[in-house]
């Protein structure tokens, strides 16, 4: 059996290397090819928070409902098994990271990587997961 390389031009990031990405990236990927309740990304996020895991999966559901909503693209995104990121996975990320810090140019980002002018249901929804994520001890710093 031959094993296959990712193209560098479709997976260009390294997967996270902080753990807290990578369950978001994880959940992410499962919401986007199952919808937003999706078993596995529902049992990831409870294995990862315990008996709180319910405003942080609540919190990402209705991020990722928002961005289907709003945007105007499609996001490529990787399966759940790959070792590296597409472009609209880290930018993703880094833009729920920073949410909560620098609001202004994280909804002009946004709205670049979702082709929309305005996103600002997108930004809340990042803020709140991003404060979700840090407040239960998950901090999605790099």
């Amino acid at each position: 059996m031959r094993s296959i390389e990712p193209s560098p031009a479709l997976l260009p990031h390294a997967a996270p290397a902080s753990p807290y990405r990578r369950l978001l990236l994880f959940a992410i990927r499962r919401m986007a090819v199952g919808g937003i309740s999706d078993a596995h990304a529902a049992h990831a996020i409870f294995t990862g928070f315990g008996l709180g895991y319910r405003r942080p999966l609540v919190l990402l559901r209705a991020l990722m409902a928002e961005l289907a909503r709003v945007s105007a693209v499609q996001l490529m995104v990787a399966p759940c098994c790959c070792s590296r990121m597409t472009r609209d996975e880290a930018m993703l990320l880094d833009l729920i990271a920073e949410a909560p810090t620098q609001p202004g140019q994280v909804h002009q980002a946004m709205g670049d990587l979702l082709r929309v002018r305005s996103c600002l249901g997108a930004l809340g929804s990042a803020e709140a997961v991003a404060s979700a994520f840090a407040d239960l001890g998950m901090p999605l710093d790099r």
